[in-house]
């Protein structure tokens, strides 16, 4: 079983008891945490007492330089984090319990880790709302601090600052996205009652996730077949490290990994290690690559590069061989597209960007659905109803922002959600009895967009949208009612429709060029943000 939670990405959201039992836990600071974690590392043995803590990152400041207000938001951040972190916890707690249930606890091999350093992604002040910041409109400390007490709840979208990253980071350097340690380096806990004899001891060899698979192939004397219902298999690239659960002592069997992550990359081999940090849009061989030797500098502090340019040479040369041997070319630092999926082959939509649903269906990914932000583009439902039968026929996003097309009181109606700002439109006529055909008209210009409503292919209401979203949100689309919390204030709970959708479409309409370089300049600035 693979279990993935949604923890600890943004937003970070908590039960109230748990953001209680937080609060007023990291009112000492970044600066005064990352130091009693970096001792208490040492002490429990995780890192070697000759480490070094990293420098501060660029744009992590001293925390008492910090104005009140930037101290107390940064806080109740952290906090929102901690509490998510604790709430998943007990989650976890829950799949043991059922697993000793089930008598089934000592015998069950399980993996806890996490998927990849803390995330940058908040800025240098931290986010209430995560989606205002792709949108580029920053909210600085002293306007949100009117919001506080919104953070983990499900008025927000919250994500904490480079400060507070960095700390989770402790005792490295850089976050998720990058290439270096602080992106790339997480615990693992491994427990096996029924395979490991030694209890509570450390293990240091070197490992990476794609080592999980062949570990649980050889727990369980699996041989994984080559070819599989006629069809060749990929070879399994990891190294087993079950060599390791029972002899902390045993020499490394995984000397080589190559990394790369929107242009940062690295390789470790044989406990050195060579890294980039990639700038968009730079030529890759204008990155600087540094060198460290892991061995001896697990916090990548002692950069190495002009002092053995010999080595260095051969760990670069060494990335270019194993990125082209594990399909890790060519190299492509765009963002937010490849994030999307809606590049190629890559592309889970249709080329010609028109999406059909037939209800009932679950709610869309927003990889796989529609983008209706930051462009023009026409739906249509059409649909039998009875006067009355009221209730969502598409919507997608979160009450923090969204678009929600629905019928009540007879009339059709567009809620444009702009992070709390409603543009509401309703039809000049009711939707009528029977079957009929109903849609939507969103056509965008520079910063603003026209909307019309459509019944029957009548014009039946027009509104003018103040400003747009160039990325709506990360929640995805639901088609007859609105999953999650509501995007309109119309209405309460799911607003499930009462009548029958027989068939909702949605054509995304081609960019004219001044939009289509106003959405690349956009997807650009949005790549560091986005993923």
């Amino acid at each position: 079983m693979y279990l993935a939670f949604g923890a600890t990405h943004a937003p970070h959201q908590a039960p109230h008891k748990f953001l209680e039992k937080h609060k007023g836990r990291y009112d000492s600071g970044w600066d005064v945490a990352r130091q009693e974690w970096f001792a208490r590392q040492i002490s429990l043995g995780v890192i070697p007492p000759d480490t070094q803590l990293a420098p501060r990152n660029p744009g992590v400041e001293e925390w008492s330089t910090l104005s009140d207000n930037q101290k107390r938001l940064a806080c109740r951040l952290q906090e929102a984090f901690a509490a998510f972190l604790e709430h998943t916890d007990e989650q976890i707690g829950r799949v043991m319990d059922g697993l000793a249930e089930l008598g089934e606890l000592d015998n069950t091999i399980i993996f806890l880790q996490s998927d990849n350093g803390a995330s940058q992604e908040g800025g240098p002040f931290g986010v209430l709302h995560e989606m205002k910041f792709f949108n580029m409109i920053m909210e600085m400390p002293d306007e949100a601090i009117h919001r506080i007490d919104d953070i983990g709840g499900p008025s927000s979208h919250s994500n904490y600052p480079w400060g507070w990253a960095q700390a989770g980071n402790t005792p490295f350097k850089w976050y998720k996205q990058n290439t270096h340690e602080g992106g790339v380096h997480v615990p693992l806990v491994v427990h096996w009652p029924d395979g490991i004899k030694a209890k509570g001891e450390l293990r240091h060899q070197f490992h990476s996730v794609n080592d999980i698979v062949p570990t649980i192939y050889e727990a369980l004397g699996v041989t994984p077949p080559a070819v599989l219902r006629g069809f060749e298999q990929l070879p399994i690239t990891g190294t087993s490290l079950k060599y390791s659960l029972n002899n902390g002592d045993a020499e490394p069997q995984k000397t080589v990994q190559f990394f790369e992550n929107h242009g940062h990359r690295a390789i470790y081999a044989h406990g050195w290690k060579a890294v980039t940090r990639h700038t968009p849009n730079v030529p890759y061989e204008d990155d600087d690559w540094e060198l460290y030797n892991l061995a001896v500098d697990r916090s990548e502090c002692v950069n190495l590069a002009s002092q053995m340019p010999e080595k260095l040479s051969e760990l670069v040369e060494l990335w270019w061989r194993e990125a082209e041997q594990h399909n890790g070319l060519p190299l492509d630092d765009r963002g937010v597209e490849l994030f999307g999926g809606t590049i190629g082959e890559r592309s889970p939509n249709r080329p010609d960007r028109h999406y059909t649903y037939y209800p009932p269906i679950a709610r869309i990914p927003t990889a796989a659905g529609p983008g209706l932000g930051g462009r023009s583009w026409d739906m249509t439902v059409s649909l039998t109803r009875s006067l009355g039968d009221d209730g969502v026929l598409y919507s997608t996003g979160t009450e923090n922002s969204g678009v929600s097309l629905f019928i009540q009181n007879n009339k059709l109606v567009f809620d444009y959600n702009y992070f709390g700002a409603h543009s509401i439109i309703d039809s000049t006529i009711d939707v009528p009895s029977g079957t009929s055909v109903v849609g939507v008209e969103f056509r965008r210009a520079k910063k603003d967009a026209t909307v019309a409503l459509l019944v029957n292919n009548q014009k039946v209401g027009e509104l003018q949208i103040p400003a747009i979203m160039r990325m709506i949100s990360s929640v995805g689309a639901s088609i007859g009612r609105d999953e999650g919390s509501t995007i309109s204030k119309r209405y309460a709970d799911e607003f499930t429709f009462r009548g029958k959708i027989h068939r909702l479409d949605i054509q995304l309409l081609t960019e004219n060029r001044a939009e289509a370089s106003v959405n690349a300049e956009t997807s650009q600035r949005e790549t560091m943000g986005r993923q």
